[in-house]
């Protein structure tokens, strides 16, 4: 991006944020599965796993999701803590994409881990932070190490927890993360983590949101990686050094409803 972006930029950015960060957004996307609940630990569990599941088609993410969470008897934090063996198994049936039973039941038993021996999902991922750290990469790592830590955790479901030590843009991750960190004032974002700052948090970057940045010459990097989600992040900055993931609603709506 050019050191001195155009005004007209931020006001089109901002724009659009206005535009797409409504609650109507909440409908076609997959936020909308921890928003049918009100415990923190209820909206963090179903969010996280909804994140996770959350490639391909929308409608079908959500639908699975919601599936997911109706098979836990929309209670994911109780499910979590106190499911027996039958009610594991009982989750093999589910499957989305490669995303199968035995990844699913490998993350409940592991957030079972997290939330009895390390605090909950905000402590993993927050104490892997500085609060002078720039971005989230050392909270993604620390909570990505303790998910793989639980007992028996099995090799093939490592994939779904992504590692962007290895060059992954962890979008799915940074989506999570922005719903639980963002401030909650437009209805949208939770806002209910607060040891990790909203300057923190790193772009969702997927197809949509690089080809728009792009366009925009928000971004060089012709990778999806987590090299090209710093590198948008830290353009974001300039427009707002507080809270540039706002701009992701922009450069999503853009692409998805916009065909920018």
């Amino acid at each position: 991006m050019k050191d001195n972006p155009a005004p007209d930029l931020k006001d089109f950015l901002d724009q659009k944020y206005h535009q797409f960060n409504t609650v109507a957004f909440i409908e076609e996307d997959p936020i909308r599965i921890p928003h049918q609940f009100d415990r923190k630990e209820d909206i963090e569990i179903s969010g996280f796993l909804a994140s996770l599941i959350a490639w391909g088609k929308r409608s079908i993410i959500i639908r699975n999701a919601q599936r997911l969470v109706e098979m836990m008897d929309m209670v994911p934090f109780d499910f979590v803590m106190n499911a027996s063996e039958d009610e594991l198994i009982s989750l093999e049936e589910f499957i989305h994409r490669t995303f199968n039973g035995i990844d699913c039941i490998a993350l409940i038993q592991s957030l079972r881990n997290v939330y009895q021996h390390h605090g909950g999902l905000e402590e993993i991922f927050s104490a892997g932070i500085d609060p002078n750290d720039e971005d989230v990469f050392g909270g993604i790592i620390h909570a990505r190490n303790i998910l793989l830590s639980a007992p028996d955790f099995p090799d093939r479901t490592q994939k779904h927890i992504a590692n962007p030590a290895k060059g992954s843009s962890a979008k799915r991750i940074n989506m999570f993360l922005r719903w639980m960190v963002r401030p909650a004032t437009a209805g949208v974002d939770f806002g209910i983590w607060k040891k990790i700052k909203p300057s923190q948090l790193i772009c969702p970057l997927d197809v949509h949101t690089g080809n728009v940045a792009r366009k925009l010459e928000l971004l060089s990097r012709k990778q999806n990686d987590w090299k090209a989600a710093v590198e948008l992040t830290q353009n974001l900055r300039v427009f707002d050094p507080e809270d540039p993931v706002k701009y992701d609603f922009s450069l999503f709506g853009l692409g998805v409803y916009d065909g920018f």
